[in-house]
């Protein structure tokens, strides 16, 4: 994909901003703001790859890969850039991996205005320091992605929800697979892919329900331990990833310490990506994780 015009319009002097379809955030005020290429330019299912634009929303992707009968590892909101730029997987992170693991290859623009390339289109090609794992998560502030490379996985054949009140920590090691484990202090939900008969045996051995997930409260996306989830209860409405350890809550992330020392490696990161702090002005990473 020719990223040349979305490099030209980023530039190499005046402070500027990237945007998507403003599901995770919006541009910065006052300034120039960008939006990266957009579309899917080839499916390879026999490799199990994509290449698209990093604007392109993700329903878009899902749907040209539903055809060869495959998927990404992505939520299904928002674009691709805006997924990575984040860095926040979906619900299903339990069985796909957390979204970092996707990227293959991307080409960016960096704070020169030059088109750089990171990884490779094949896990064996890539060698040497990641990039692409330090620009997903980096919301933009060391560099704008223009395309990607993704990893792509089978469309499960079958999929159900479940639920249960069955205590999750000692269910969960009991459970084969399951794609994602929801709770929210009273009610398990369970996710199943596979065989229609292999997920209705596991269903019946268990003796989960069939039902819907649940809806998500907006409030606040925190960050814990796995083993800490218990302690959850009582704190307000949340939803916890059994396995995972995100919490989707009621209210904000508590204000967490930062240990200086991730600080400072944060700052010399970015002086070294963007010395002069034109790429998204004002966003903080690290009150972000």
């Amino acid at each position: 994909m020719d990223l040349s015009e979305f490099a030209e319009e980023i530039g190499s002097e005046t402070p500027v901003s990237i945007a998507g379809l403003a599901t995770r955030g919006g541009p910065v005020d006052g300034i120039q703001t960008v939006m990266a290429p957009v579309g899917v330019e080839w499916v390879q299912p026999e490799e199990m790859t994509v290449r698209c634009g990093a604007g392109t929303p993700v329903e878009e992707l899902d749907d040209a890969l539903a055809a060869s009968g495959q998927c990404v590892a992505i939520p299904p909101t928002g674009t691709v850039g805006g997924a990575l730029a984040v860095a926040h997987s979906g619900i299903r992170r339990l069985g796909y991996g957390p979204v970092r693991d996707t990227v293959l290859q991307a080409g960016y623009v960096n704070a020169g205005g030059e088109v750089v390339k990171a990884g490779g289109p094949t896990v064996k090609n890539v060698s040497g320091f990641d990039l692409c794992r330090l620009l997903v998560g980096s919301r933009g502030t060391l560099g704008f992605i223009g395309d990607v490379i993704l990893r792509t996985r089978p469309r499960a054949a079958y999929e159900q929800w479940f639920t249960t009140t069955a205590d999750p920590f000692e269910l969960f090691p009991r459970l084969y697979r399951p794609t994602s484990v929801l709770w929210d202090g009273v009610t398990t939900w369970i996710l199943l892919e596979g065989h229609p008969r292999d997920v209705d045996e596991q269903a019946t051995r268990h003796g989960l329900t069939i039902g819907e997930n649940p809806i998500l409260p907006s409030g606040g996306r925190w960050s814990i331990r796995p083993a800490e989830l218990p302690g959850l209860v009582g704190t307000g409405d949340f939803v916890a990833e059994i396995g995972v350890g995100v919490v989707h809550h009621a209210d904000p992330a508590p204000v967490r310490a930062v240990d200086p020392a991730v600080a400072e490696l944060h700052r010399r990161l970015k002086r070294e990506f963007d010395p002069t702090g034109r790429l998204n002005p004002g966003v903080d990473v690290l009150s972000a994780t």
